[in-house]
């Protein structure tokens, strides 16, 4: 797992893909067409550890903040009460995405 401040050189240096899928995080009104493939992806480069738990639902552990998410049922893309929960983690973990799109 990273360190808080190597998390923040991640999110620094992160690829375009990743800033648009963090900056859609963030961004009002919550969006519901992130998909969930994006979103692992965003949590591996920024160096969550995620292990499955009970049926859709898995953990994720990042900056030594612990929390549970909730993967999408029957689509790829997460729901906007997935996409609140996410930024909530997000930024509990120390990380806070655009500073523009913040409400």
């Amino acid at each position: 797992m990273l360190s808080l401040n190597d998390t923040r050189a991640a999110e620094r240096t992160m690829s375009q893909k990743h800033r648009r899928t963090l900056d859609a995080i963030f961004t009002e009104p919550v969006s519901s067409n992130i998909h969930w493939r994006e979103i692992e992806s965003l949590l591996n480069s920024l160096g969550a550890r995620i292990q499955s738990g009970h049926g859709a639902r898995f953990r994720v552990a990042l900056n030594g903040i612990e929390g549970t998410l909730h993967r999408p049922h029957h689509t790829g893309s997460a729901s906007k009460q997935d996409v609140r929960h996410l930024r909530e983690f997000l930024l509990r973990s120390g990380i806070i995405g655009h500073p523009a799109n913040h409400t």
